[in-house]
Parts: structure tokens; sequence; C-alpha cells
């Protein structure tokens, strides 16, 4: 999986900090508070011998340059496992050189290597760079999603 100096590749154990530095950016992105108990808790999902979640990254010039985190979920509907991308960035210095359509084409393929059908991702509606891409690769839905606060209920 590559295009020009940028290739895709799984994370590994040893792109710990460079995947923070990555992962805290896509939080500031989407003004969401960040601490090392939230990122130890997914880095050991993302390393952790069941993999909860699953991540790829790209890679320029030996420079982490993007990530991509995704996983299984079972979608009764269509009585079958279906991928989810939960998490897709790319930091702005590095926007523009194909980095995120990579991404989403390497999890792409794992989901047919899969034979998962679809994959799903959300983003914020006034994300207008990434949506740009996400129209050219994907059909926009017309779902609604919502977020229950459990513990204010």
């Amino acid at each position: 999986m590559n295009e020009g100096t940028v290739s895709v590749r799984a994370l590994a154990a040893g792109d710990r900090l460079a995947w923070e530095r990555l992962y805290r950016g896509y939080a500031a992105f989407y003004e969401v508070p960040m601490n090392d108990a939230v990122l130890d808790a997914t880095w050991r999902w993302l390393m952790g011998r069941e993999r909860r979640v699953e991540g790829l990254v790209a890679v320029r010039r030996g420079e982490l340059v993007g990530l991509a985190h995704y996983r299984s979920f079972s979608e009764p509907l269509l009585g079958k496992d279906v991928g989810f991308l939960d998490d897709l960035f790319v930091p702005p210095a590095h926007r523009g050189l194909g980095i995120g359509r990579l991404l989403i084409d390497a999890v792409a393929a794992i989901a047919r290597q899969r034979g998962w059908p679809v994959l799903r991702w959300i983003t914020a509606q006034d994300n207008a760079v990434a949506r740009h891409l996400y129209d050219q690769l994907a059909q926009a839905t017309a779902w609604v999603t919502y977020d229950l606060d459990v513990a204010a209920r």
C-alpha cells in the first residue's frame, strides 16, 4: 500500500510515542480532552492479544504522518460483522498528499479480506475537508447519531 513516499502498515509496539503525538492531535482537532489514562487504555486495546481495536499508520520518510483505528462489529440487520473506522487523522502539515485516502483504502482492503460487506464511519458535520474526501469514497447515510450520557440519565 504505497503512494509515492507514503506507505501504510500495521501499528507496531515501537510506535507508541509517535502514535501518541498523532492521537493527541486527533483529540485536539475534535476538542476532546486527552489524558494518560485514555491513551494507555486505547494503546492496550490496540496492542492487546484480543485486539479490540486495530491500527494502521501512514509513514513518510520514516515519520508517522497518519493513523487509522478500526474494528469489527456485528450488524444484526445484515446478520454479519462489518467494519467500523473509529479514528482517522492526518496532521495539517501532511494533508493534501493522499494520506487519508491511502488509510481508508487500506482499511477497506482489510474489510474485503475479512468478508465485511460494509465499512462505516462518522465525522463531524462541519468537517468539510474530510467530508470532501469521504464523499468521493463512500455514500453518506441519512442516519442521525445520538450519544446518551448514561451517568447523567
